[in-house]
């Protein structure tokens, strides 16, 4: 058999071994785990939403006081809006509504990351300053999906799966008119930044300013700058936060590392 017929006949046989093997490198990149997570929660509101009476935003970036906020997927409806922070994870998920750090652990290994409760706040009040509406009308809205399994009892609106739209569709009083749910959906979409490579390359800087203890940093009420200072009592004793220099005149506290 001729050599170039062989490889030829070998190439298409196992071609797609490599996708697979790219796309198994791929997942290995939280950035990339992220978007499928998205992805897929995307595509199920889209199924399982009725476009009429649920309008959907994904990945929306507003502007707030110390920079942006990018946040997975809004949900306005006569019903509430709803702000959701998608998580793409695998293994066991142990944590609560007040602590500051959730553990997932996979067989003997251990992480640490944010609560993401607490993540989607700051989300929150961004879209809640958008829209100088309510803050009762807006629900934070937590969903995992991957292999990730929730071992702690955790608050309603931290679910798994469907169990996210389950959330959504249990509001039925209506809170908003059809034409101010029309209204909320336009100043969204006018107030949101482009979504464009440089939106998101300029967020992730800030991101970055806002975890670097050494950056220089004004407060956003007076113009005095910010300092490290250590939380000293309650449930989050010994956790860093941004204050104000003028403190007391000034209580501006800001977290070091949100999103």
């Amino acid at each position: 058999m001729d050599v170039q017929q062989l490889a030829l006949d070998v190439f298409l046989t196992v071609w797609w071994v490599l996708p697979v093997f790219i796309f198994a490198a791929l997942l290995k990149f939280p950035v990339v785990k992220g978007w499928i997570g998205e992805g897929i929660v995307n595509v199920s509101f889209r199924l399982f939403l009725d476009k009429t009476i649920y309008h959907q935003l994904h990945n929306v970036t507003l502007p707030t006081l110390d920079g942006t906020t990018q946040i997975d997927h809004i949900v306005v409806s006569p019903y509430g809006i709803f702000v959701v922070e998608t998580k793409n994870m695998q293994g066991w998920i142990f944590g609560s509504e007040n602590q500051a750090q959730w553990t997932q652990k996979i067989y003997r290994n251990s992480f640490r990351f944010q609560n993401p409760l607490r993540q989607n706040y700051k989300h929150v009040k961004a879209v809640e300053s958008a829209l100088s509406i309510a803050l009762e009308t807006i629900h934070s809205l937590v969903i995992f999906i991957g292999g990730a399994t929730l071992k702690t009892e955790m608050p309603d609106n931290v679910q798994h799966g469907g169990g996210g739209i389950r959330f959504i569709k249990s509001f039925t009083e209506p809170v908003f008119s059809e034409e101010q749910t029309l209204e909320i959906v336009e100043q969204l979409q006018s107030g949101r930044l482009a979504k464009t490579r440089s939106t998101h390359r300029e967020h992730v800087e800030r991101l970055r300013m806002r975890a670097d203890v050494t950056a220089e940093r004004l407060c956003p009420k007076c113009g005095s700058a910010l300092v490290v200072r250590v939380k000293k009592a309650g449930a989050n004793a010994g956790e860093k936060f941004w204050g104000c220099s003028s403190y007391p005149k000034c209580r501006t506290m800001q977290r070091i590392s949100t999103e």
